[in-house]
């Protein structure tokens, strides 16, 4: 593929909605953290990014980073203070862009979304090549990834807060991508969505064995 957009997979936030969630005797590991097939919610989410075959950087905390050991080299890793994470997905964003600001082009990932395949990534880095702002669908729904073109540098590095790019992508010309990948539309927010998430994971593995 001769366009090659970074990924941004952003790992940096709280999970409060999770934990909150969780039962008093579960233990309290964050929803990144969870187990989620032969790896962890994060781990799965990266494991597709890179087997997409675009380059890959997550921005995270130092209590997540270990999870990304054997996936990414250090230069791969953007590691905030718990004062910079608190700043919000925006903040995050800017931290990936700024770390990678001469890739043509960015696709933000959220950490906790485990199955979006690599097919998707790629149809929406293809996307991208031809709109400033290109997100995927299923079924008409917007999902993640969304991808951002270079020109918007200047906008994307300055994020802040708990928005996220969202300003952005109202204000320019944003193609969404049809894709047959239902994935697009789940993040983990609570403990049944993990579950559901789990046994999505497992229905996919058996289609594709």
């Amino acid at each position: 593929m001769r366009f090659r957009p970074s990924i941004i997979v952003v790992a940096a936030g709280r999970g409060s909605r999770f934990g909150a969630a969780l039962p008093e005797a579960a233990p309290k590991r964050a929803k990144l953290e969870q187990p989620f097939g032969t790896t962890t919610v994060l781990g799965a989410t990266v494991r597709n990014a890179v087997q997409s075959q675009l380059p890959v950087v997550v921005v995270t905390t130092a209590a997540l980073a270990p999870l990304l050991a054997g996936q990414l080299a250090q230069r791969d890793i953007v590691v905030l203070s718990e004062e910079e994470a608190a700043r919000g997905m925006g903040h995050s964003i800017a931290a990936g862009v700024a770390e990678r600001s001469g890739a043509p082009g960015w696709l933000v990932l959220p950490g906790d979304m485990p199955l979006v395949q690599p097919g998707t990534l790629l149809a929406v880095a293809n996307a991208l090549e031809q709109h400033p702002v290109a997100y995927a669908q299923y079924h008409g729904r917007r999902g993640h990834p969304v991808g951002f073109a270079s020109e918007l540098y200047s906008e994307l590095v300055l994020l802040q807060g708990d928005e996220g790019a969202r300003r952005i992508v109202a204000r320019y010309p944003a193609f969404g991508q049809e894709v047959p990948d239902a994935g697009v539309l789940v993040d983990i927010d609570t403990p049944a969505e993990l579950e559901a998430a789990r046994a999505a994971a497992a229905t996919i593995s058996g289609q594709l064995a």
